[in-house]
């Protein structure tokens, strides 16, 4: 190996610390796990790894390595600071890698700075000198603006657009070979999207972030190599994946439109959907058999957020869901609002033979929800309800789901029957683990007047035992060693 080759190549030195006495293969190994910037600060500390950047085979160039290392709270973030971060990126990109062994391939190059015009232009082109002249496996850049999306206006939103396609036209080379790309903040024309994706033949992985073509628009994807998009909280009135042959997952996040107006063409490696919302009264019901219905039968892991909020997902007719869940194996149903009956996630698995893990969380996210009644009310945030739900058939037997695992569990009604009809309906199951409400570090410092219910869950072996035993009790095949709590 050329890394292992490596070690013999740095002289040693007979003192320093335990780091730099290692092989220099093992440490190239350590070095390529964190950031480029990080890498440089520790190698200048010891005469045997000056080397050792020239070496790297993986470049991480990220600001956020140098903000780390900076008191904002004492020197305060300015435009200076960011001319300064972006400065330093495009200086690394440009010494580190034009000094490396050029008989090492780069497998990733990775860039994260400040979208503004002077300093991106110097970065594009180091970064383009070096897809010039050196064969990079993948490259991904993440573009961050210097305004949060809570403070970005329609003009700053076209503002940065401008200034990514000023940056995209300078610099062909550089997307051309781009497989990963992250946006954010960002209102483009009506065709600069699909544009890029023209130019960017390599992107396997595209991640729009409070992005779009304005409010409204329409955004059709057609992309040879494209392997992930997410798109998060942009105004697309539709999404259509026209024909993205290796399209493997999807992340739709915050739609702004009653529906998640989301349809596929030729998607024929699609297996993961992810979709969050945080749902109020504007929101209409999905169906999933109808969400999916032109998808190969190809889904094998869903995940399904609703913020704490309104479930906007119908539980449906196996006869109907049967047909594009018959491959699933996966579902995560996360966050669902506390004292409401989860009985209708069955319908779930009545749809789904394939199904092997389920995973339910259920949480009220209070640092995370509106709160205040008045201004729920005035934007339509809805009051808790149970979805109706009733089983479509009575001796349904599942067989192939074997683990079930809730997030959020208490020792009450709702809960204790949903366990023992899963047990019922699962005759293969193998594990079901009940976990307490997921720690939330800044739920700890809440308004006094927001009241929130202490959790009940199961503290001691006795009272850990006595649930097993209520659960399984007329459950003849069951064992209670099938439940499992947190220790």
């Amino acid at each position: 190996m050329q890394k292992a080759a490596a070690s013999h190549e740095v002289s040693g030195e007979t003192g320093g610390d335990g780091l730099s006495k290692l092989p220099s293969d093992i440490l190239l190994d350590i070095l390529e796990r964190v950031d480029t910037l990080d890498v440089l600060r520790t190698c200048i500390l010891s005469k045997r790894m000056l080397k050792l950047p020239t070496m790297l085979s993986r470049f991480d160039l990220n600001i956020a390595s140098l903000i780390r290392h900076h008191d904002l709270a004492s020197h305060g973030f300015n435009t200076a600071h960011i001319a300064r971060y972006n400065n330093v990126v495009s200086g690394v990109t440009e010494k580190v890698l034009s000094a490396r062994n050029l008989e090492i391939p780069i497998l990733k190059l990775t860039g994260r700075f400040y979208l503004r015009r002077d300093e991106c232009f110097s970065i594009g082109r180091a970064f383009a000198r070096i897809m010039e002249t050196q064969k990079v496996d993948e490259t991904e850049f993440t573009l961050v603006t210097e305004k949060s999306c809570a403070k970005c206006g329609r003009d700053d939103l076209l503002c940065y657009a401008k200034l990514f396609n000023t940056w995209f036209g300078d610099c062909p080379v550089v997307f051309a070979g781009l497989t990963r790309l992250w946006l954010c903040n960002m209102r483009f024309a009506e065709h600069d999207i699909s544009n890029m994706l023209s130019t960017c033949k390599r992107l396997r992985n595209l991640r729009l972030a409070y992005s779009d073509a304005g409010v409204g628009s329409v955004l059709q994807v057609e992309h040879d190599e494209l392997v992930e998009l997410s798109i998060e909280h942009g105004k697309f009135e539709a999404v259509q994946l026209n024909c993205v042959p290796k399209l493997q997952r999807v992340n739709y996040t915050g739609w702004s439109y009653p529906y998640p107006n989301l349809s596929f063409g030729c998607v024929p490696q699609l297996s993961r959907l992810s979709l969050i919302l945080m749902g109020i009264s504007f929101t209409k019901n999905l169906h999933l058999s109808y969400l999916l219905a032109s998808v190969p039968s190809r889904i094998i892991d869903l995940h399904l957020d609703f913020k704490s909020e309104k479930i906007w997902v119908v539980p449906e007719c196996p006869k109907l869901l049967a047909p594009v869940l018959c491959k699933l194996r996966v579902v995560n149903l996360v966050n669902l609002p506390e004292g409401c009956d989860i009985a209708w996630t069955m319908f779930i698995i009545e749809a789904a033979p394939a199904l092997k893990e389920m995973c339910i969380r259920v949480w009220d996210h209070w640092c995370k929800m509106v709160t205040d009644q008045e201004f729920r009310k005035k934007n339509g945030y809805c009051q808790k309800a149970n979805v109706e739900w009733q089983p479509f058939a009575s001796d349904f037997k599942h067989k192939n789901l074997v683990k079930l695992t809730i997030y959020g569990f208490q020792p009450d009604e709702y809960f204790l029957l949903y366990v023992r009809s899963v047990l019922e309906v699962a005759v293969n199951m193998e594990e079901v683990s009940l976990q307490d409400r997921e720690a939330c570090k800044r739920c700890g410092h809440l308004d006094p007047s927001i009241k929130v219910s202490p959790s009940r869950y199961p503290q001691t072996g006795e009272e850990k035992n006595m649930l097993r035993e209520e659960i399984t009790k007329e459950l003849r095949m069951v064992s209670p060693g099938v439940i499992r709590f947190e220790p």
